[in-house]
This record gives C-alpha cells, sequence and structure tokens, in this order.
C-alpha cells in the first residue's frame, strides 16, 4: 500500500516525538478539520505544539508525518499513558465538514488499517479509538456513524487481505517442489498453473502422456 512519507525532523524529536516505541494498538482519530493528509502532516511538523501523530489518511492519501519507532502525542493520557507511548496514531481527514470526502477517507483508513493489523499479525481487537484513553469524544465523525461499522469495515478488510493470500498460497508450489515443478513446467509436462490443487484421472493421464512423448518420442 502507497504511502507517503514527510517525516518529523530529527531536530524536532524533542517536541513531537521524543521516546522509541513499540507499538501494541492503532489509536484511530479524525482531524475535526478540512484540510488534506498532506497539509495535516505539514502542519504538525511546522508547528512546536507537543501534539503530533504517526500517520494522516485522506480520500486519496496516506501520509506519515512520525516513525513508527518512535511515540506521539496524540491520546491525551499523558506523558506515560499507554495511548501516547504505545499506540500507532491514524487521523482520518474532513471530518469537520464530513460528506463524500470524509467517507472516501474513512474507506482509506479503514483499507490501511486492515493492511496494518495483517503486516503486524494483529487482529481488530487491536483497534483502538482516542475516546478510550483521555474519554475526548473522537473520533466524533466515526462514532456518530458508529464505531462498530467501522470495526466492521476493517475487519472486512482484513477477511480479503487474508483470503488474497490464500489463494497466492494455493498458487505457488511448496519450496521442496519448487525445483521439480520448475522442471516439469520447462519440459511442457504441465502448465504450471495450480500446483496444490487435486489432479483428475484426465490430468494425470495427460501429464504422463507428455512426459512418454518426450522420453520416446517414436
Amino acid at each position: 500500500m502507497k504511502v507517503i512519507q514527510n517525516l518529523v525532523p530529527t531536530s524536532k524529536y524533542n517536541i513531537k516525538c521524543p521516546y522509541p516505541m513499540t507499538p501494541e494498538f492503532i489509536v484511530v482519530h479524525n482531524t475535526a478539520n478540512d484540510a488534506s493528509a498532506r497539509n495535516e502532516v505539514a502542519y504538525m511538523i511546522r508547528n512546536d505544539n507537543k501534539v503530533s501523530f504517526h500517520y494522516a489518511v485522506d480520500d486519496k492519501e496516506i501520509v506519515q508525518g512520525i516513525p513508527e519507532n518512535r511515540n506521539a502525542w496524540h491520546a491525551g493520557d499523558g506523558s506515560n499513558g499507554p495511548g501516547n507511548r504505545k499506540g500507532l496514531s491514524i487521523e482520518i481527514c474532513y471530518s469537520k465538514s464530513g460528506g463524500q470526502r470524509f467517507i472516501e477517507a474513512e474507506k482509506l483508513a479503514a483499507k490501511f488499517i486492515a493492511f496494518k493489523l495483517k503486516e503486524k499479525g494483529w487482529d481488530t481487537d487491536r483497534v483502538k479509538k482516542h475516546q478510550d484513553f483521555s474519554g475526548k469524544n473522537c473520533p466524533h465523525r466515526t462514532l456518530d456513524m458508529g464505531w462498530q461499522r467501522f470495526l466492521n469495515m476493517v475487519q472486512a478488510e482484513l477477511n480479503a487481505l487474508k483470503g488474497a493470500d490464500k489463494v497466492e498460497d494455493k498458487n505457488t508450489p511448496s519450496s521442496w517442489a519448487k525445483e521439480a515443478w520448475e522442471w516439469a513446467k520447462k519440459e511442457g509436462i504441465t502448465d504450471g498453473t495450480r500446483p496444490k490443487d487435486t489432479m483428475t484421472r484426465e490430468e494425470m493421464v495427460t501429464m504422463l502422456h507428455r512426459y512418454h512423448k518426450k522420453v520416446f518420442p517414436k
């Protein structure tokens, strides 16, 4: 998944992300603004406020502002709070006015969160809301539209990613069979598809016949 990086300079780490971090969950926010992801990240980097976040997502792009191995100030639970010290923060843009741009931003955020969950081997129980850490009504528009609805969107995207993995795995020969499989393709004994599927008797006879013709051409 394409992510545009505009990372805070190291000279501002002491303000924006002073601590090393190993993320343990994802924290979802709404920006309460109508700026694009690029503009949200640019403004966060430009100012000297002790406010920061890892990613901003709008209707078209995902922009990263803080490295994942650094903390960010986003959860409102203090300098040692789990939200600020263990949470990977994602801001969904265009939530002030809502409308179609926000709907599309939320869809892209669900895709991105699912991508991150799969990457890290997590499930949707690792998806938290800002409200969980500070009580703030955030992500405000996502909450108004239904938090479980959003989690269902993320789960559907995660299921799709896992399903794609299964298809890819089915179409990739096992390591122990790879040499023989490549040989059979090169010799024209198999067309190279469906290496882990079962074989019909017609297919078995056809492959034996191809092999026989190669060994005994006349």
